[in-house]
């Protein structure tokens, strides 16, 4: 929640962020007291709601994300309060669409989506207008992942391995996985390859020049994209049927300077140009092409436009000025439309 200020001076706002404390996440607490912003964390709804509305009540943009273990109650409290902007932020649009459908939404209702003053979305496109007709939410704005260094950006490359992966393991990704890393590891057994990420089941028989990290933690990240002459994207099914979906990790790899291999889904070209900045991968023959086709000079040059359009479009700085603006224009339009 950002307080409230004679200027909308966005850049230096107070931020107040509220998380409910939870097992996993206070055993896996990277940044428990971030600099930019004050932390709440509480135990139950009961003991916070109070806080809560207070902040609500005395903040120029309020907001509530998806997957909030309170969401329902955050939610009406915020409708309910005297905040200049209410907004809602959604990091899995097309998975809240289908429980709304459902009607099995634990963190929001569908008579709440025309309550929020913007409704942003990890994802854009088609779905925007979905989210405005059906849902009749009043504005539905695309707000992507973003990309935020956790280590310096080292431009000099020491390949381990020819082709990576980093990513929970996923039943409706794993199809993927075999066909764009796993075969072409067993039909190049003198490559080397890596798969990072926790939750793979124990019955999945890798080939031997396939090497299992299971956990990478965020500084790592860096020097795990930059150690392979190729990295690995591919998407969760929800989010190539609805498109526009791009990723934490495929802003990430970029960022870091990572030559990516990715699955195609519709509104990729509008991130990655194909080719220039990406290189789409629909089957083995594919990736096997790319690693045994490819040189250096291709390597660096295609990893290189990647890291300057993230770095220039989608870095978390980029994502807060669009932040900025959506809310900005929001507050200057409310007195027009509220006085209609």
């Amino acid at each position: 929640m950002l307080s409230r200020r004679n200027r909308l001076e966005w850049r230096c706002a107070k931020i107040t962020f509220f998380e409910r404390d939870q097992e996993w996440y206070g055993s896996n607490r990277d940044m428990p007291d971030p600099a930019f912003c004050r932390t709440v964390v509480y135990a139950n709804w009961r003991e916070a709601a109070l806080q809560v509305r207070r902040e609500f009540d005395d903040c120029d943009v309020a907001m509530v994300g998806s997957y909030c273990p309170d969401g329902l109650a955050a939610i009406e409290t915020m409708l309910q309060s005297n905040a200049s902007v209410k907004t809602f932020y959604d990091i899995d649009t097309p998975i809240t669409m289908a429980k709304l459908q459902a009607d099995d939404a634990e963190y929001l209702k569908r008579e709440q989506v025309p309550g929020f003053d913007i409704y942003f979305s990890f994802t854009g496109g088609p779905m925007l207008q979905t989210l405005e007709r059906q849902f009749g939410a009043r504005l539905a704005l695309p707000l992507y992942c973003s990309f935020e260094p956790q280590s310096s950006l080292n431009k000099s490359r020491s390949y381990i391995c020819d082709l990576s992966y980093m990513g929970t393991y996923a039943a409706d990704r794993q199809q993927k996985l075999d066909e764009l890393l796993c075969k072409p590891a067993a039909r190049l057994p003198h490559k080397k390859f890596r798969v990072a990420g926790p939750q793979y089941p124990t019955s999945l028989k890798w080939p031997a020049n396939v090497e299992r990290l299971i956990h990478l933690e965020p500084k790592l990240h860096a020097a795990f994209y930059t150690s392979s002459r190729l990295s690995l994207n591919i998407t969760r099914q929800l989010m190539i049927e609805a498109g526009y979906s791009p990723s934490v990790r495929l802003f990430e790899a970029a960022g870091y300077g990572a030559t990516i291999v990715s699955d195609y889904w519709p509104g990729l070209e509008t991130f990655f140009t194909p080719g220039e900045e990406i290189l789409i991968a629909r089957r083995a023959d594919d990736v096997a092409a790319y690693i045994e086709g490819l040189g250096e000079s291709d390597l660096q040059r295609i990893s290189r436009n990647a890291q300057e359009r993230v770095l220039a479009q989608h870095s978390a700085a980029a994502r807060a000025a669009e932040f900025e603006k959506y809310v900005t224009e929001a507050v200057r339009i409310r007195p027009v439309a509220a006085a209609l």
